[in-house]
């Protein structure tokens, strides 16, 4: 076995670490209850260890880990300097209620402040991405003093009430009654246009258009929120067209209508910027983060308020809170994880990869594999589109669903060694923001092998 980069330096060990991932996986199926799954058909991994892009499955495989779990282990497993802080943390305050005071939330607030656009210069800190797009709408509706919030279709906003009525995936579907005060629009993804589009102009142009009508049949007085993913992740990593979210801004600004950026998957260096609204120029009104903020090593999530809306709030009480706001073993993960990517320079290393190794060696197994449909992305955020037929662009997969098809290209993807994101007929393509050229390269060459699997299934 490679003892590079390894937990396990010895075979004692390695040995050691799956008798006891044997009797987690027990416990696990005898008493932990999964998420967006139905229970008795689950077979889920057992992660050993990890680091740096790597974990060890139940069995000591080593994978490359291009999910990055959730899409959050921005700057891989186990970085030392974040594990440091962690531990630093608890031996000095491990917990504290929000209403106090303390150097840590202190500190990861001015550090993400100095990254947000404009004036973005208060931090509410919540548990998590999805509360943290539940309480942004709640501080638009109360600022504006409407109710209606719109959202796109495809896209993903959380798992809790709100947040789960604002998706645009089918895992909305079960949850939605139409009674959350949440309309839905079509944003531009020129492979599957919606208007009829022939080129990224017309798309951005068109979809532009689709939404003020939407807005003004809406009325635009009733309307809070517009709340966007700038570049959506679980619904597909399609970067909008050039001048799209600058008309967004617009139709905001007309209408007195609040501008909430999503950046719970695409914040933090994911895209090669801080935050991936950076790639416009455009400043939203509140921003939510989560997820690459500390690397998910300890749940953290927050919104950045504008000036504006934070002088609401000035001296009327905010109504919301959680007994873990600003929880200090979190944020001081935060601080340790945004320094080590100023300091080594982990966000501008994501851009060069997306650029120069991740998005040409898509693009270069596209070319060679009609299963690939298309290749999109950005810094170390891509999808890869897999099609039964590259010419009606039938999907692998049905939307909302999955297939045999899809389960042997991601069998073949883990038997080479690669642990990919996948969702429905997409892979996604999302290591973590430090990855190395020779990694990208590693993970490309499995990849293409699975593809080569994807291709037997093309009509």
């Amino acid at each position: 076995m490679d003892t590079d980069n390894t937990p396990f330096p010895t075979e004692a060990a390695l040995d050691a670490a799956r008798e006891s991932g044997r009797r987690a996986y027990e416990l696990d199926r005898a008493h932990v209850f999964h998420s967006w799954s139905a229970q008795a058909q689950l077979k889920p991994m057992t992660i050993l260890g990890a680091a740096g892009s790597y974990v060890w499955d139940g069995d000591g495989n080593r994978l490359l880990d291009f999910s990055s779990q959730m899409v959050n282990t921005n700057i891989g497993h186990q970085h030392p300097k974040v594990v440091a802080a962690i531990a630093e943390q608890a031996n000095k305050l491990c917990t504290v209620a929000p209403a106090h005071v303390n150097d840590a939330r202190s500190e990861a607030a001015r550090l993400i402040t100095e990254r947000t656009p404009g004036d973005l210069d208060k931090i509410f800190f919540t548990n998590g991405g999805a509360d943290a797009v539940e309480h942004a709408v709640r501080m638009a509706r109360l600022h504006t003093g409407r109710r209606k919030v719109l959202t796109r279709f495809r896209s993903y906003h959380g798992g809790t009430d709100t947040a789960i009525n604002m998706t645009g995936d089918p895992r909305r579907w079960p949850n939605d009654y139409g009674a959350a005060g949440v309309v839905h629009f079509f944003g531009p993804f020129l492979y599957r246009t919606e208007f009829h589009s022939t080129d990224q102009q017309q798309e951005s142009e068109r979809a532009l258009a689709h939404l003020e009508s939407v807005v003004a049949m809406e009325g635009p007085q009733t309307i809070a929120a517009i709340v966007l993913e700038p570049v959506p992740g679980t619904a597909g990593i399609m970067v909008p067209p050039p001048g799209y979210l600058e008309g967004v801004r617009a139709l905001c600004d007309r209408h007195g209508i609040v501008m909430i950026a999503d950046e719970v998957m695409a914040g933090f260096g994911r895209t090669g910027k801080w935050f991936s609204i950076n790639h416009s120029g455009v400043t939203p009104d509140l921003i939510t983060f989560a997820k690459g903020v500390n690397s998910g090593y300890v749940p953290l999530g927050g919104v950045a308020i504008n000036g504006e809306i934070a002088a609401t709030f000035a001296d009327r009480p905010y109504p919301g809170g959680l007994t873990y706001s600003g929880h200090p073993l979190a944020t001081a993960a935060a601080v340790a994880t945004i320094n080590a990517m100023t300091d080594e320079g982990i966000v501008d290393n994501a851009a060069r990869i997306g650029a120069e190794v991740l998005g040409p060696g898509l693009e270069k197994l596209a070319e060679f594999h009609p299963s690939v449909g298309e290749v999109r992305g950005v810094g170390v955020f891509w999808a890869v589109e897999l099609v039964k037929n590259p010419h009606t662009r039938e999907p692998l997969a049905p939307y909302g669903g999955s297939s045999a098809a899809m389960s042997e290209v991601l069998g073949a993807c883990k038997k080479g060694g690669l642990l990919p994101f996948a969702n429905f007929n997409r892979i996604h393509m999302v290591p973590p923001c430090n990855v190395s050229d020779s990694e990208v390269a590693a993970g490309l060459e499995i990849l293409d092998s699975a593809l080569a699997v994807a291709d037997t299934f093309v009509d």
